[in-house]
């Protein structure tokens, strides 16, 4: 038992928060219904959310948005920058709404994929050389997945995990309607950009 605490010690140490099973945990308080049902719960120590909702798109073309960070600027507005470290390494830049600072994180992520469900899992790099941004906060322990479920051929089930854990000046008071806020938005530009190249 011991080398088992030591061994996931050491895990999170360097390579920061795992969020792959996460989805074995069953004690998620709903935050928000619908269009997008939002959930939270505490993970490890930290506030973790997610959102979910059916997309009446083929699972392909969902997840060819999602690994398409370079162009994340373009589909969810909160990102301002992304840059490639390596090739499964990325810095990425987010605008906040005044009066918050914005926030970066670079994170290491990976892919799994079958016939019936694609996932993209991402954690923080602890041993970065970056420095922080200039008047940004750098969240250390960001973390998330997108879980991509295939329903039909032409529709499936996304979801998206990740830390809401927001650090510096943000209240506690506000965090719940933070995360409400990012689950919508995040689906909602992901749902948009789908359906643009869907008429193109």
């Amino acid at each position: 038992m011991k080398t088992i605490i030591i061994f996931s010690f050491l895990q999170y140490a360097l390579l920061g928060l795992d969020l792959k099973n996460i989805s074995t945990d069953e004690k998620w308080k709903i935050l928000q219904e619908k269009p997008i049902k939002i959930e939270q719960l505490s993970y490890q120590g930290f506030p973790i959310s997610r959102a979910s909702k059916i997309c009446e798109y083929n699972m392909l073309s969902v997840a060819n948005l999602i690994q398409d960070l370079d162009n994340y600027p373009n589909i969810f507005k909160r990102v301002t920058h992304t840059q490639r470290l390596s090739p499964n390494i990325v810095h990425i830049v987010l605008d906040m709404p005044f009066p918050f600072a914005g926030r970066d994180y670079i994170v290491q992520f990976s892919i799994e994929q079958n016939d019936s469900s694609w996932t993209f899992s991402f954690s923080s790099v602890k041993d970065s050389v970056e420095s922080n941004k200039a008047g940004y906060i750098r969240l250390t322990d960001a973390a998330g997945l997108w879980k991509l479920d295939k329903i039909s051929s032409n529709t499936t089930l996304v979801t998206y995990t990740w830390n809401g854990q927001l650090l510096g000046n943000f209240p506690e008071f506000g965090l719940e309607k933070a995360w409400i806020t990012q689950g919508n938005e995040v689906l909602e530009w992901l749902t948009l950009e789908l359906s643009k190249k869907n008429n193109s």
